[in-house]
């Protein structure tokens, strides 16, 4: 996941970067000393993020009492938004606020949301969520875009600065799992979560640092700072921002909490999300393919061809987020329920992704390169087609550990970490590749609007997601109930194997199409 988000905001920001900027200020190991600031603020908050999310359905599931259905609903509805609101956050950066207040406003409202969650009660629950959605939505499209700003276009260190900065992305997300989870696992949920909250401040603070001390030179500030102080209505362009954003938080929680209002003493048995449902089916979607279909007609022949290979890859790179996902929901009550785990608790399993793309994403870097000195180097639809089986082989993994359980249910902790492991290659073959290629296919004109396309495909693979985690559901979760480890292991295991023949599935139809996509991508490999 974390790699996703460091190639995904780090293509936006080579296309907002300014024609002609120039490298700001000292410079530090032959980057640019801003660059440093960025590094540890994204550290800091993919540490709270990636900290927060080991802990949520757990929390869910054992202090609130919710049901697997119930958790994986809110789940899923929040990732769903949180991968939304970066393309308002991002139109608001780039139109009125600049990328170092939206930045800011983002670290201040996620501060507050990973705080809030260290009150143990509903309430503060939903409102947390909140407070993350839209802070997430200011915060993560514009750093990655601020990055981009430090160097001129052209420059040949900007590729190694946005390696160094998905390091940071890739360390908080592998470091905060096992922090947040073991203070949240051995002392108490609001530990885990305060625990977040404080590495979000820490972020705040290093971000804050180097905006006063003039690392990031002229670079994202507001386009048009007469703008953000004239007055609508006696109120500043500027402050009406974060007033708007405030009177929205209501509007999140009830996407969030729809469908759970039958609380007879907090016992919610349901979820129902068809708020959700309609916001994503019904209007976002409906919106993006009008868009799209405008675009197909009103481009040439090779243009439209191209733009046809990107709306595929981006389905492709959909299902794959789809199944995914299953990380930081199904995967982790399996991890919880049914694997002897020795020397990692539940939470902490979720650090195992990130570990494996810090030692590996170099290497397959350097991989592609060397294949195409020998000319060897897959096609793009060959590697969606590699990625989305090596994931389903990740999870026949998960599927056949069943076979070696013990008689209490659980199976040794090697079997999820040889499963993470493919996974992990598989979102190196897709993830980075299939970014680049929708950069270089999109017509130059909607570029940004296929970049937000793109973002808004983790929004429906999360929804995708939660609807496969609800067949993991286990019998007698919520409510105290005690689940049997032989019965829960039955259960995943089934859905597991399933996911893998149906990403095979998709693996064959990406091949079956790879002769096509070649042909409308008309020269780009």
């Amino acid at each position: 996941m974390s790699l996703r988000e460091h190639t995904a905001t780090d293509q936006v920001s080579e296309q907002n970067a300014p024609i002609g900027a120039e490298p700001t200020g000292p410079e530090m190991w032959g980057h640019p000393k801003g660059l440093f600031y960025l590094f540890f603020a994204e550290l800091w908050e993919r540490f709270s993020f990636y900290g927060m999310r080991a802990l949520l359905v757990l929390y869910m599931v054992q202090e609130l009492l919710y049901s697997d259905t119930i958790a994986f609903g809110i789940y899923a509805a929040y990732g769903a938004l949180v991968y939304a609101t970066p393309v308002i956050g991002g139109m608001v950066a780039d139109k009125l606020l600049g990328y170092r207040r939206a930045i800011m406003l983002g670290s201040v409202l996620m501060a507050l949301g990973h705080f809030a969650l260290a009150i143990e009660h509903p309430l503060f629950f939903y409102g947390a969520l909140a407070l993350l959605i839209v802070g997430n939505g200011f915060f993560k499209p514009n750093i990655s875009t601020l990055v981009g700003t430090l160097y001129k276009q052209g420059d040949a260190r900007r590729d190694a600065g946005f390696t160094i900065f998905y390091m940071g992305i890739n360390i908080g997300a592998m470091v905060a799992p096992l922090v947040c989870g073991y203070l949240g696992v051995t002392f108490g949920w609001h530990y885990g979560f305060a625990a977040a909250g404080i590495g979000m401040l820490f972020g705040l603070i290093m971000f804050w640092n180097g905006s006063r001390s003039g690392v990031f030179g002229s670079n994202g500030l507001a386009p048009d700072p007469v703008a953000v102080k004239e007055r609508v209505a006696g109120i500043s362009r500027g402050a009406w921002v974060p007033l708007l954003t405030i009177l929205s938080l209501p509007f999140f929680g009830i996407l969030l909490f729809h469908g759970t209002l039958d609380l007879p003493g907090l016992g919610i048995t349901e979820f129902n999300g068809h708020l959700i449902d309609y916001v994503l089916y019904y209007a976002l979607l409906p919106v993006i393919a009008l868009v799209l279909i405008y675009n197909l007609v009103k481009v040439d022949k090779v243009e439209r061809h191209r733009l046809f290979v990107v709306i595929l890859l981006t389905f492709f790179i959909t299902v794959f987020w789809s199944f995914f996902e299953q990380a930081g929901s199904s995967l982790t009550l399996f991890a919880e329920r049914n694997v002897n785990l020795t020397f990692l608790n539940a939470a902490q399993t979720n650090s195992i992704n990130p570990f494996f793309i810090v030692l590996f994403a170099l290497p397959f870097s350097a991989m592609w390169v060397f294949l195409s000195k020998l000319r060897m180097n897959p096609f793009t639809p060959v590697k969606f087609a590699l990625g989305i089986a090596q994931l389903g082989f990740g999870f026949l993994i998960f599927a056949w550990s069943g076979n070696f359980a013990d008689a209490e249910g659980r199976v040794s902790i090697w079997f999820l970490i040889l499963g993470y492991l493919f996974i992990t290659t598989g979102e190196l073959f897709i993830s980075p590749v299939g970014l680049s290629k929708v950069t270089e296919l999109s017509p130059k004109k909607i570029v940004a609007f296929i970049m937000g396309v793109w973002f808004l495909s983790s929004s429906f693979a999360h929804h995708i997601a939660g609807i496969i985690a609800k067949l993991t559901s286990v019998s007698g979760s919520g409510e105290g109930g005690d689940v049997s480890a032989l019965a829960s292991l039955a259960v995943y295991t089934s859905v597991f194997e399933q996911i893998a023949y149906v990403a095979f599935g998709f693996a064959v139809l990406a091949l079956l199409l790879t002769p096509l996509m070649r042909k409308w991508m008309h020269g780009i490999h």
